[in-house]
């Protein structure tokens, strides 16, 4: 039997029931009041008020019974209802008939409710998604997506144009795994989104110079990289990144460093003989030249010295960009290799007026240093200190161990100084201050390869300054028994280390 017919047999037996009851009572009435020995008449009129007294009483209970179904199908349609939240859902264990029928309905209407409530937000999600891919697609510029895990779910048309990689193997990949990316810094992407996650809701970053490449990939393009990270996102999209391609102009810098350095290093064999010369002449004739002499001599050693630098730091940036510059480090007391670049440079201090001032601690241990490579650090230190001293006769060299256990050392200056909105550029390549760029000399890469140099050698470098009253350039390099505990090596030749211009974007990656 279905849940209609059970309805209907329920309802039937219930009235069968309430009218027998009736008629029972309606004779009832009849039968006492006929034992009354009453008129017939006086009879007939009560058995009639009874019946119609009876009979409203069974319409009533008839109407509001067989209506329970209709009103509580009734109260479920409005609780569905848009808008109709208001209405409360019926209680379909007060029906006194027809639950399983009314149930049965109740749930056929909360289903086709549901079934129209997925369908408007499919469409309103396709309506979403067309929007957005319009979009997206509309935008001449690279735009990838990626989720919480920094995995991609979205490239637009111009992403998968220019990295030449397909949707399917490009969607649901993680970034690092698809692509090959280099950053001039330890700020990279993987970097700035661990620490992005753990300090705010939303951020926004920019990047210069990154290249970007398919893993394998020897010639990627260089690309400006923008990220803007939401991480309430509603859609799951955490991370948005745009690419500004600047493959031609980049790659017109990188062929101009190129021809620079090839450039440069023919001046290597005319400059050797020169200093040759001028150290030859300083010994033979230096005792024999009055004053002046002897002061033009100093100045054009000094001016050699000077061009001697210019070409190494020019070669040596050139070997870091193409990742070739290795350093070899090996256990040296720091108090030599100082004493070593300041004695060089007094010349060229003494010939601007400068005197350097050396302050070194005692009982420093020896320190783990490739040390050509770290005098370059120094030289470029002390060289940039007394060129921006503008006036002031002191430049100060100090070394230390610092509370890290690491050997720091300090060139500090009492002059021009550095304002508070350069700062964060001064370690780029080719960046010079702007206010002082045309009265100094300069190529604006000697701390962009001291940098290189001092990372590499495990260490970090830093800057203090203020403008009117000189700057402090701060950098650490590891004692050897804490470097070769790194290193775990046991090769008596030293420690091999490179200095990379390129920073591989994930650690997993990280040369």
């Amino acid at each position: 039997m279905d849940f209609y017919s059970k309805y209907r047999h329920q309802l039937t037996l219930r009235v069968l029931g309430y009218v027998i009851v009736l008629q029972a009572f309606v004779l009832g009435i009849g039968w006492m009041l006929y034992s009354q020995e009453m008129e017939p008449l006086v009879v007939s009129m009560g058995m009639v008020l009874c019946s119609l007294g009876g009979g409203l009483l069974f319409t009533h209970f008839i109407t509001t019974t067989s209506s329970e179904p209709l009103k509580a199908l009734w109260q479920a349609i409005l609780h569905v209802a848009p808008h109709g939240e208001s209405q409360h859902a019926p209680q379909i264990e007060k029906l006194h008939y027809g639950r399983e029928l009314v149930s049965s309905l109740i749930n056929h209407v909360y289903q086709m409710a549901s079934v129209i409530t997925d369908v408007e937000k499919t469409t309103s999600k396709k309506i979403q998604d067309m929007h957005a891919n319009f979009l997206a697609n509309s935008l001449p510029l690279p735009l990838l997506v990626l989720d919480k895990d920094d995995a991609i779910v979205y490239a637009n048309e111009t992403a998968i144009r220019y990295l030449a990689l397909p949707i399917d193997e490009m969607e649901g990949k993680n970034i690092y795994t698809a692509l090959d990316m280099s950053f001039s810094d330890d700020q990279t992407l993987h970097s700035w989104l661990q620490n992005v996650r753990q300090s705010s809701i939303t951020g926004n970053m920019r990047w210069e110079r990154v290249r970007i490449g398919l893993p394998g990939q020897q010639n990627g393009k260089q690309f400006d990289l923008a990220a803007h990270f939401n991480k309430e996102n509603p859609m799951g999209y955490e991370t948005l990144l745009i690419m500004f391609d600047h493959t031609e102009v980049y790659s017109q810098d990188d062929q101009a460093m190129s021809f620079v350095a090839l450039s440069v290093h023919e001046l290597r064999t005319p400059l050797t003989l020169l200093r040759g010369y001028i150290e030859v002449f300083d010994e033979e004739l230096g005792p024999n030249l009055n004053a002046e002499m002897q002061g033009f001599m100093k100045k054009m050693d000094a001016a050699a010295q000077q061009l001697a630098a210019f070409v190494d730091n020019i070669l040596n940036v050139a070997k870091i960009e193409d990742n070739q510059l290795t350093l070899q480090l090996k256990q040296e007391e720091w108090d030599d290799v100082l004493r070593t670049v300041v004695n060089d440079l007094r010349l060229r201090a003494s010939v601007r007026g400068v005197t350097i001032k050396a302050t070194v601690a005692r009982n420093l241990p020896a320190v783990g240093v490739d040390r050509y490579s770290i005098y370059e650090v120094v030289a470029n230190l002390l060289d940039n200190a007394i060129k921006y001293s503008r006036g002031t006769k002191e430049v100060h060299l100090s070394a230390s161990l610092n509370a890290n256990g690491l050997v720091e050392t300090s060139v500090k200056d009492f002059g021009l100084g550095i304002d508070s909105s350069i700062l964060p550029h001064i370690f780029d390549k080719f960046y010079r201050n702007h206010r002082n760029r045309a009265q100094i000399g300069g190529t604006g890469l000697g701390l962009y390869l001291s940098r290189a140099i001092v990372q590499a050698h495990g260490g970090q470098i830093s800057v203090n300054s203020k403008v009117d009253e000189g700057s402090t350039f701060t950098f650490t390099v590891l004692p050897y028994t804490k470097l070769a505990e790194q290193g775990k090596t046991g090769n008596t030749n030293g420690i091999t280390r490179g200095a990379h211009g390129w920073i591989k974007n994930h650690s997993l990656y990280r040369e």
